[in-house]
């Protein structure tokens, strides 16, 4: 299970938690907006690294993760919630999960990235199914009616 805690000037603050089967954990929700993808690779890094991951593995992490979550900044309700998972093994397979409020109305153009030009997006799907083995979305009871959508980075 994955907790957050807020620090002194209510900011959230990842936590980091071991299961007793050897799985790690970390989760952070993060601001519905445009710097959300942002936050959540600053955030992660260090957490990728203290797993023990290479270099390669994190940088393909760090972008499956920036694209999961611009998708849900994008065309997706808030929240917004990054959850990462791992085993004790340091063999290097993650498993990237970002948790929205679902789909945005189509009549919502409040989209930040509506003024976009079409040149601008619309890979991000293409990107996390060449450099994750396996994808998907679906709902959780644990999420309290959130879409989870989630990619598996397995070992190199």
């Amino acid at each position: 299970m994955t907790t957050t805690t807020i620090s002194r000037n209510r900011q959230p603050r990842p936590a980091l938690h071991a299961a007793p089967d050897g799985e790690r954990f970390f989760g952070l929700p993060l601001e519905h907006g445009p710097l959300a993808p942002a936050t959540a690779r600053h955030a992660a890094r260090p957490v990728l690294a203290a797993w023990g991951l290479s270099e390669d593995r994190i940088y393909d992490t760090l972008v499956v993760i920036s694209e999961l979550v611009t998708n849900a900044v994008t065309h997706a309700l808030p929240p917004v919630v990054l959850h990462l998972r791992a085993t004790a093994d340091a063999s290097g397979g993650v498993q990237v999960h970002v948790a929205d409020g679902g789909p945005r109305a189509s009549t919502d153009c409040g989209s930040w990235a509506a003024a976009r030009t079409g040149d601008e997006h619309g890979r991000g799907g293409q990107i996390v199914s060449a450099l994750a083995g396996h994808t998907g979305t679906g709902t959780d009871s644990g999420l309290d009616g959130l879409i989870d959508h989630w990619a598996g980075l397995d070992a190199s």
